[in-house]
């Protein structure tokens, strides 16, 4: 049996389950909750929710093979910290390894979620088969997760792959604390601020909108809400995602430069609004990218769709398991 958290800046689960027969990851059961607590209250509630998911299923904590956390980072795996992520206001040098491990008596393995994500598509998704992809969150925020030559990439500070602080433009919205950065432009958060802008210059000029009424719902604008309105033709919200698809295509332009991976994954938002993003961002990179290595490499949605955060904190489990 495999114990999974997926803490997440919008939602986290809590996922239990096992090998399967074909060699895959058969989910058992999970419990989805927001991610709107204090750090302490949430982290009890996460507990709480495993141990609740453990009765429910007629099993406990002593037959379990491997525990796995993946969460947004910047987190430091080998201490067990979770080190202030901009999604997560508040968990700031969180042990949760040490916390995880003090009530469930097993010791789990933590990586960030772009990692654990880029592990999981590449043993059960999109990514099967290959030995060089780059896997990219693009959900509340945007990480990378990196396999290069049949291996996970982490860097010498276990901080690879955090793409979302690139600079892409001197202004901008703001995503990873940072103003213009690829978080800003390509995350859920980000698509909301560029279109509560680009919203708010509309209605001060007597411009109605179809997904935001008045000043008073500019806060409530989010990345799903402006892609519906897209879909159905609104031009301000099209000019939205047209400017998101740019950015993100500038960015695969210059992973494709220096990386020349052989597949880019993109996660969450891209699935949803795939018809939006796509025409553009690969125009973009038709421009910005080198032939050889643009030729030679796919850019497709995440093969495990919705299940990916259950996967892959289900993978990291399954390999605490193995190192043991």
């Amino acid at each position: 049996m495999l114990l999974g958290f997926d803490i997440g800046g919008t939602k986290s689960t809590v996922v239990i389950g096992k090998e399967g027969l074909d060699g895959g990851i058969e989910i058992i059961d999970k419990e989805l909750m927001p991610t709107n607590l204090p750090v302490g209250p949430m982290i009890e509630l996460l507990l709480v929710t495993a141990e609740n998911l453990l009765f429910k299923n007629s099993t406990s904590a002593d037959q379990f093979d491997g525990i796995g956390i993946s969460c947004g980072g910047p987190l430091n795996s080998k201490k067990g910290l979770i080190l202030s992520p901009p999604n997560l206001p508040g968990w700031d040098n969180i042990p949760i390894v040490e916390l995880i491990n003090n009530r469930f008596k097993i010791k789990p393995l933590l990586q960030n979620d772009a990692n654990a994500c880029a592990v999981a598509e590449w043993k059960y998704g999109a990514g099967k088969g290959y030995n060089s992809l780059i896997f990219l969150t693009f959900g509340t925020g945007m990480g990378a997760g990196l396999i290069l030559d049949g291996k996970l990439y982490s860097g010498i500070s276990n901080l690879a792959g955090e793409v979302g602080h690139i600079r892409l433009s001197d202004m901008g919205p703001v995503g990873f604390g940072k103003a213009g950065s690829f978080e800003g432009y390509c995350s859920g958060g980000g698509i909301a601020q560029l279109a509560q802008i680009k919203a708010l210059e509309k209605l001060q000029m007597g411009v109605k909108l179809s997904f935001c009424s008045g000043f008073e719902d500019l806060p409530k604008i989010t990345a799903k809400s402006v892609a519906e309105a897209a879909k159905n033709g609104d031009e301000v919200a099209l000019n939205v995602y047209k400017i998101c698809a740019e950015y993100l295509g500038k960015a695969l332009a210059i992973f494709i430069d220096i990386l020349n991976p052989e597949i880019i994954i993109l996660g969450s938002i891209y699935e949803r609004a795939r018809p939006l993003l796509e025409p553009i961002l690969l125009d973009v990179i038709q421009r910005e990218a080198l032939a050889d290595s643009k030729d030679a490499c796919l850019i497709v949605p995440a093969g495990l769709s919705e299940n990916i955060g259950n996967i892959a904190a289900l993978s990291l489990a399954l390999i605490s398991k193995e190192s043991r």
